[in-house]
C-alpha cells in the first residue's frame, strides 16, 4: 500500500511539474512575429480559448481554458483586441488579458478643423471601423443622441485612443462629452454682461476666434474686438465665417463678389454671429471668448507674420489694411 501510494505521489509531482514547465512555456505562434486576438464583450473564458487557438496560437483550447479556470481571474478578462507576441506563455497571456492591455490606436482631432476635416481623418484612421460612413451630418447626431444639432464645433480637439475595430461613433461620442464638458466650464467661467445668450453662442464665439487667431497671444484681443461689435451693434465682418458659407465654392482666393454673396454665414451681409459654429474651438479659444480682453479696438488685421493690429477707429484700420495688406506706408 505505501508503495502505491509512493507512486501516486510521484505522478502527481510530475503531472504537476508538467503543469508549471507548461504554464511558463512560449506558446508557438506559427512563425508569426504576433498574432491578433479579438477578445468579443460578454466572451466566456471557453470562447476566449478557443478564439486563441483560431487566431494561431498553437496550443490545445481546453489545455487553455483549464488554466484560465483554475487560476481564478478568468471572469477578470476584459474584451478588446490584443496583439499576442511569439514567446508569450500563457501565463503572460492571462495577465494581459485580465490587464485589458488591448491594442491601442490613435486618431488626432485638430484645432481649427472643419465637420468635413474630422471625418476624413476619421475615415483614414487606422483599424476604426467606419460606421458613420453613408450617413449624413443629420443622422449622425441622431446616432449620437443629438438630433437636430449641427455637429459643426461640437467636438473637442485632442487626440483619442481606441483599440483595434472600435466604432468611429464611439470616438466622436467622447470627444463630444468632452467638449460638453469644456464647453461647459468655461460658460460657468464667463465674464458678467457679455452680449452672449447661452454657451452654445459662446461656442460660435469661440469657433470665429479660433479660425481668425495666427497667434495665441491675440486670442483674448481678436474675441475683445468681436465682443464690441456685437454690443455697437456692428457687423462682425469676419471672412472665415463667409468662407465657410461658401464651402464648395470658395477656390482659395476671396473676391469682393463673395463678401457680397449673402449666405447664413456672411457677416458682411447679416448682423449678429452665424448660426453654427464654423469649426473645432480649442480650450484657448473657448476661455478667450467667454474672458475677453477689455479693449477699445473695433477692428483687426493680419500683419502677415501671424500677428494682428488691432484698431480703435476706422480711419486707424484703414491705414493698417494699407500698410500691412497693399504694401503702403
Amino acid at each position: 500500500m505505501r508503495r502505491f501510494f509512493l507512486v501516486l505521489i510521484f505522478v502527481a509531482a510530475a503531472v504537476a511539474g508538467a503543469a508549471a514547465w507548461w504554464l511558463h512555456a512560449p506558446m508557438a505562434s506559427g512563425g508569426a512575429a504576433a498574432i491578433e486576438l479579438e477578445v468579443e464583450p460578454g466572451a466566456t473564458p471557453r470562447a476566449v480559448a478557443q478564439a486563441a487557438a483560431q487566431a494561431g496560437l498553437q496550443v490545445p483550447p481546453r489545455l487553455l481554458w483549464l488554466w484560465f479556470r483554475l487560476s481564478g481571474e478568468d471572469r477578470q478578462i476584459k474584451a478588446g483586441n490584443y496583439e499576442i507576441p511569439a514567446g508569450t506563455t500563457p501565463v503572460q497571456l492571462l495577465q494581459k488579458l485580465v490587464r485589458g492591455d488591448a491594442t491601442m490606436r490613435t486618431v488626432m482631432l485638430i484645432e481649427g478643423w472643419n465637420m468635413r476635416q474630422v471625418r476624413a481623418a476619421l475615415a483614414h484612421a487606422d483599424s476604426l471601423k467606419p460606421d458613420t460612413r453613408g450617413m449624413d451630418d443629420a443622422a449622425l447626431m441622431a446616432a449620437l443622441g443629438r438630433a437636430g444639432v449641427s455637429p459643426e464645433g461640437r467636438f473637442f480637439p485632442d487626440t483619442y485612443a481606441y483599440a483595434k475595430g472600435s466604432s468611429d461613433i464611439a470616438v466622436l461620442r467622447r470627444a463630444m462629452r468632452q467638449m460638453d464638458k469644456r464647453l461647459d466650464a468655461a460658460w460657468a467661467a464667463r465674464a458678467p454682461g457679455l452680449p452672449l445668450a447661452s454657451a452654445d453662442q459662446a461656442l460660435i464665439l469661440a469657433s470665429l476666434v479660433e479660425k481668425e487667431t495666427g497667434r495665441a497671444q491675440d486670442r483674448a484681443q481678436i474675441a475683445g474686438v468681436f465682443i464690441n461689435r456685437l454690443r455697437a451693434g456692428m457687423l462682425l465682418q469676419t471672412d472665415p465665417s463667409v468662407i465657410y458659407g461658401l464651402g464648395a465654392q470658395f477656390d482659395g482666393n476671396l473676391r469682393k463678389r463673395d463678401l457680397q454673396t449673402d449666405t447664413p454665414y456672411n457677416t458682411y451681409t447679416r448682423a449678429g454671429l452665424p448660426p453654427t459654429p464654423i469649426a473645432m474651438p480649442g480650450r484657448a479659444a473657448l476661455l478667450a471668448a467667454v474672458q475677453p480682453e477689455s479693449t477699445k479696438a473695433l477692428y483687426f488685421v493680419a500683419r502677415g507674420d501671424g500677428s494682428s493690429q488691432f484698431s480703435a477707429t476706422l480711419d486707424q484700420h484703414n491705414k493698417a489694411v494699407n500698410r500691412y495688406q497693399r504694401g503702403g506706408k
